[in-house]
């Protein structure tokens, strides 16, 4: 992850910092262990979305300006700002929450996504007006930065631009960010004085394709093992519902991985796993605890193999495509059950 963040900052200005995304538990990966690895690869800040999150990556050592983007109510605002988290913001009503305390605020203008900020331009400057040098930053979000081609994204760009350069010639210290990483692979022109990046520090494309085309390595691999094997004779069936059925003599493996670890049912009859170099079709639903593997007749798969799920080829978007869904899912989906370990260099590394 360390080499992903450095490869994105070598893509940038020297005047554009990178902030990393470590919300939603580092994308699945871990926050504070990714946030460590950011900061070693040149990011500047990193961003989460609720104060909790915030306190965890305090909690965990992370000393590195933090931005927590979210909608925050009272309790998560509190907990923000307890850990020293810049805030977002684009009401009035949000102001008079705040009240006259201490706080670095980024003032967020809706320019097309329609979640969180103003649409209103002369909104947000009432917003930048009212906190005076509490306001530190001024930003937007893209909807279709990752759809090549789309012209909604210059629209956005443009519109972001319209209302927050003349912001910036008055305030030169103001932060301007709009890129996620989608954005910043794609566009110089989005860059402004930050990007942020979430999907791509972990090594995984933002447009659904190959990280490698990026220069980009997945810092996820995915493993358990094979907890048994045994034969399948034609009639034979393997899990609930039995939607395998064999036709022929085959053997199944059984892996102690299920949806209860985050492995999606959706992914039953619909995915492979690796063993010993070679891939295997997933047969069978998926339960909560386990699943099973054809590996058929001729295979040396044995009791105790380690069993790859992302990673030795496979790529969380292969596996978010023959779901339907997105690679940011498919990591965030994994569960607090499944062990996290973190290498550098081949090497154990801090968690």
């Amino acid at each position: 992850m360390q080499a992903n963040v450095a490869r994105l900052r070598a893509h940038l200005g020297p005047s554009t910092a990178l902030c990393a995304v470590v919300k939603a538990d580092g994308y699945g990966h871990g926050a504070v262990p990714c946030a460590r690895a950011a900061l070693a690869g040149g990011a500047a800040r990193v961003a989460v979305v609720t104060g909790t999150e915030a306190q965890r990556l305090r909690e965990g050592g992370i000393e590195a300006p933090i931005i927590a983007f979210g909608a925050l109510d009272d309790e998560e605002l509190d907990r923000a700002l307890d850990a020293g988290a810049e805030i977002a913001a684009w009401s009035t009503r949000f102001l008079r929450r705040l009240g006259d305390r201490d706080a670095r605020v980024h003032v967020k203008l809706d320019t097309g996504m329609g979640r969180l900020g103003t649409r209103d331009p002369r909104r947000a400057d009432e917003v930048v007006e009212a906190l005076g040098e509490r306001a530190v930053g001024l930003w937007t979000h893209f909807a279709t930065a990752d759809e090549r081609g789309d012209r909604f994204f210059g629209e956005q760009l443009e519109r972001f631009r319209a209302w927050a350069l003349p912001h910036k010639e008055r305030r030169p210290e103001l932060i301007l960010h709009a890129a996620n990483s989608a954005a910043t692979l794609r566009e110089p022109a989005s860059h402004f004085d930050m990007v942020r990046c979430g999907i791509a520090i972990y090594g995984l494309d933002p447009f659904g394709e190959d990280p490698a085309g990026h220069g980009l390595r997945p810092a996820l691999t995915l493993r358990s093992y094979v907890a048994t094997v045994k034969r399948c004779e034609p009639g034979q069936s393997a899990g609930y519902g039995r939607t395998f059925v064999a036709d022929e003599p085959t053997r199944l493996a059984t892996l102690p991985i299920g949806y209860g670890d985050g492995w999606r049912r959706a992914l039953s009859n619909n995915s492979d796993v690796v063993i010993r170099g070679r891939r295997y079709p997933v047969a069978g639903t998926i339960s909560m605890d386990n699943l099973t593997v054809d590996v058929g007749l001729d295979s040396d798969v044995e009791p105790g193999d380690e069993a790859t799920l992302i990673g030795d080829g496979i790529l969380a978007e292969e596996v978010a495509r023959r779901i339907g869904t997105i690679n940011y899912e498919i990591t965030c989906g994994l569960l607090p059950r499944t062990r996290r370990a973190y290498v550098r260099d081949g090497e154990p590394a801090r968690e």
